[in-house]
């Protein structure tokens, strides 16, 4: 008897010990710039960005959050919560996320807010659940900083849909080759002085040729996709309209995987009507995000929480609950500096 009361004994110093350090909780904690939270960190970045099919490529702002599941039988689990900021990389643009630039500020910025929750087992990364919004920085806060600055405006707002168009038929008049259509407005902004509207849209090459098309609606897109990411200014003079667009084309390239085979349908481009219908609009499913057909945008931004389809918890993805086997680092408790929120890599919004 005496000798089950020593082992239970001995069994709870062991488990006392050997717990994560300050929560008792079944997880150990991570300081958020330890640079195996910022590997994952990036690796969810990454996964976020291969399966965005709309707005822009999205890098890696801030680690708000850390926490470290051990996984019966094996491996661990990181739940991290992580912001994000938009780059002027188009998310189908294959171009390096090392060579896109942040948007700043001055261009009214957006931030994502993403929760991940990622198992790490015999030195594969599985990504088990995701879920992310985004939201443009304030008008007050774009004022203050640069009062002149144009802020975000609706996608079907009369001068951002007359913009396109015109960029548009601009860009297929010049082209000599493949008549292209639109894919998606992706920003927009008024600006005050002077006058004029920015835009930038994705454009997709079809079957027919730019200078003998007819009827547009007519002209269907290649089996293998080719799409284009086009900056638009069309300045109001007094005179009249002035447009200028540039265009990049990128190579054709396999589709992502959550992509369905005919790629993103082509945006109809309407203005607003007086109101909108009673009845909810029929929607195309475009990769992951439905969206809505021949009705207009109303929005500003496209956000990330239609890049995902959420999974409620770690435990529903994986069909196993977390546990802690209780292998942790003992030490001697004392006064500990602040781990989490981490540093800001470039600005917060």
């Amino acid at each position: 008897m005496k000798s089950l009361v020593l082992l239970l004994c001995f069994a709870q110093l062991w488990g006392c010990q050997s717990a994560p350090q300050g929560t008792g909780l079944g997880f150990r904690e991570l300081a958020c710039d330890d640079p195996e939270t910022e590997q994952v960190a990036l690796l969810a970045v990454d996964y976020l960005n291969k399966h965005l099919l709309q707005g822009f490529k999205q890098i890696l702002n801030q680690i708000d959050k850390v926490k470290v599941w051990y996984r019966r039988p094996f491996g661990v689990v990181y739940e991290l919560e992580v912001d994000t900021l938009e780059t002027t990389c188009h998310a189908l643009d294959p171009t390096p996320l090392a060579n896109c630039s942040v948007r700043q500020l001055t261009e009214h910025a957006v931030e994502g807010d993403c929760d991940f929750h990622i198992l790490k087992q015999d030195g594969q990364f599985t990504v088990m659940h995701t879920q992310c919004h985004s939201n443009p920085d304030s008008a007050e806060d774009v004022r203050k900083l640069c009062p002149r600055c144009p802020l975000l405006t609706r996608f079907n707002d009369t001068n951002v849909v007359h913009t396109v168009n015109t960029a548009l038929a601009a860009f297929n008049a010049q082209n000599n080759g493949t008549y292209f259509k639109l894919v998606e407005i992706s920003r927009a902004q008024n600006v005050p002085l002077p006058v004029s509207t920015l835009v930038e849209f994705v454009i997709a090459a079809t079957d027919c040729t730019a200078k003998e098309v007819t009827d547009p609606a007519k002209c269907n897109l290649l089996a293998e996709k080719q799409y284009g990411f086009c900056k638009a200014n069309l300045m109001h003079n007094l005179g009249g309209e002035e447009v200028s667009v540039a265009c990049k084309l990128f190579q054709t390239q396999p589709q992502p995987a959550n992509a369905n085979t005919a790629g993103p349908t082509p945006t109809v481009v309407r203005e607003a009507p007086a109101a909108p219908p009673a009845d909810p609009p029929a929607s195309v499913v475009v990769g992951p995000v439905a969206v809505p057909l021949g009705l207009p945008d109303h929005r500003t931004y496209h956000d990330l929480r239609h890049a995902f389809s959420p999974v409620a918890s770690v435990e529903s993805a994986s069909g196993e609950a977390l546990h802690s086997p209780g292998v942790g680092q003992p030490g001697a408790a004392g006064p500990v500096s602040p781990m989490c929120p981490g540093k800001v890599r470039h600005f917060k919004v």
